[in-house]
């Protein structure tokens, strides 16, 4: 019996022996010169391209980046300490590429794709390339479909709409990451994709933002794609494109998604420093001449396909002493759709959010908005205007007339109103309710004190009483004259309510 087995087991190699055909492959080799923090110099590799990944003999890769005649500058994309002068390298013939499929929904995984989280490995086939071109010009559709916020002074004043790049600016510490998670926040009811990418963060700060999205229940809608600060610059830099492939898969299966780059100055300082590292000429501030190439080329990207489908970029970029002019912020206000600026005198002054609507824009999300909000944000931005101009004069003791008086303390209101709790998320009619409210002076007989609580009284009853007419405000109906003095009048009976002390939020 053991005979029959061994001839068995015999016969069985011998025919796969004379299946398999060995073929010849060539395959380019080079060697390590010399490695520095993130880069290494290789020699040879003759017929490498640019951006194509190269692999070392210990399994690291790396992207390369320069292609000089005498030598290759590789960016790496791991440790460094893996590999020394005289490794060997090859080309791998591919350029760097990212898993994508419906299976990354709920995970947290770097710019290569490789999971962080313990939820174990990725089952996906299909990979994209990080780099790719941008839609054509005759494959998008204008911006016509807004993308809420949950946050009144950005829906109302500077509205977004799914295909916009948004830009959030501000000093550190001003709440630029708590608007965006929000805003991410504000879509778990709709079926919209959520794409969170970290560059170069705190880990406990990455870690702070997953509890959140996991805590408000939107992270099974959303990906995590980061690339912490003590991770290569390589992989730092290469991050927000993998993103973006990843989001781009989602939109070229007709959903909408939002993106948030948080933040691309940490991108622009990983990039200096490969350039510098790699011998590339410096220019203005060290950054070489490409740095506003490499940010236009990511956010070209986002776009409203016209056959479906939207990706919406939120990128965040922090400046110091609130220097709106410096290098790589005046660069990304050139590329975007407008900005959101948040000013460090309101955050200190606790006017949450610290959006400062003089110098915010929406260049394209006023037509995207619902039709509804033209009744109040006209007027929200003409009494916020006066009453940021006539505050100033006031602070030096000036007598003021009973009608400049009158838009002190409407504007007062207004700020007030204004204010929202993080991760309050508010649906378009809750937000028109309180704003018509306050700019028609309903709340002009409220002492300040008393606004945030009259305002919830507010919300609870009309929302209640005319929830018809919210259910058309949604749906992108025009409110009629009616429609307005309805809202009006039951905003009027319902502080009148809460004045006479009743239940303000169950009334």
């Amino acid at each position: 019996m053991l005979n029959d087995a061994l001839t068995d087991t015999a016969m069985t190699l011998n025919r796969l022996l004379e299946q398999r055909q060995p073929a010849l492959a060539l395959v380019e080799t080079g060697i390590v010169n010399h490695v520095g923090h993130g880069v290494a110099l290789v020699e040879g590799l003759p017929g490498v391209q640019a951006l194509e990944l190269v692999e070392f003999q210990d399994g690291l890769f790396g992207l390369a980046f320069n292609l000089d005649p005498e030598q290759i500058g590789v960016v790496l994309l791991g440790a460094s300490a893996q590999i020394a002068a005289g490794s060997r390298v090859r080309r791998t013939g591919r350029v760097a590429d990212v898993p994508v499929g419906r299976e990354l929904l709920g995970r947290i995984v770097n710019a290569l794709g490789q999971p962080l989280d313990e939820l174990g490995s990725l089952n996906i086939t299909e990979r994209h390339p990080i780099e790719r071109d941008a839609p054509a010009i005759l494959e998008r559709a204008p911006v016509t479909e807004p993308l809420h916020t949950g946050i009144k002074v950005i829906d109302a004043a500077i509205p977004i709409g799914r295909g916009q790049r948004q830009l959030i600016i501000g000093d550190r510490q001003t709440g630029k990451t708590a608007i965006a998670l929000a805003t991410l926040i504000n879509q778990r009811d709709s079926d919209i994709i959520c794409v969170y990418c970290a560059i170069g963060q705190r880990g406990d700060a990455v870690a702070l933002a997953i509890d959140t999205l996991r805590a408000q229940h939107v992270l099974p809608q959303s990906i995590v794609v980061t690339a912490a600060a003590e991770d290569p610059p390589g992989l730092q830099f290469i991050t927000p494109y993998a993103a973006t492939s990843i989001a781009e898969y989602f939109m070229q299966q007709g959903r909408d998604v939002v993106i948030v780059y948080d933040d691309l100055t940490h991108h622009a300082l990983a990039y200096r420093e490969l350039s510098l590292l790699l011998r590339r000429p410096p220019g203005r501030e060290a950054y070489p001449g490409d740095i506003f190439y490499i940010h236009a080329r990511l956010l070209e990207r986002a776009t409203h396909l016209a056959k479906g489908g939207s990706l919406t970029a939120l990128p965040i970029i922090e400046i110091e002493a609130e220097n709106l002019a410096a290098y790589i912020a005046t660069n990304l206000i050139s590329i975007t759709d407008g900005q959101i600026y948040l000013s460090p005198e309101l955050f200190h002054k606790g006017l949450l959010p610290a959006v400062d609507v003089g110098k915010s824009v929406s260049r394209v999300g006023g037509k995207a908005q619902l039709p509804a909000y033209r009744l109040v944000a006209g007027a929200l931005k003409l009494y916020y205007a006066q009453f940021e101009e006539l505050e100033m004069f006031a602070r030096f003791g000036t007598r003021l007339d009973k009608k400049t008086l009158g838009i002190l303390e409407r504007g007062k209101r207004v700020r007030e109103i204004l204010k929202q709790h993080e991760h309050e998320a508010l649906s378009p009619f809750q937000q028109i309710i309180v704003l018509l409210a306050v700019t028609e002076g309903l709340f002009d007989a409220l002492p300040l004190p008393k606004i945030a609580q009259a305002e919830l009284t507010l919300r609870a009853i009309v929302v209640k009483q005319l929830s018809d007419v919210g259910r058309r405000i949604e749906n992108g109906e025009t409110l009629t004259s009616e429609d307005r003095a309805s809202i009006l009048e039951a905003a009027r009976q319902a502080l009148d309510f809460g004045e006479a002390g009743g239940d303000r939020t169950n009334p």
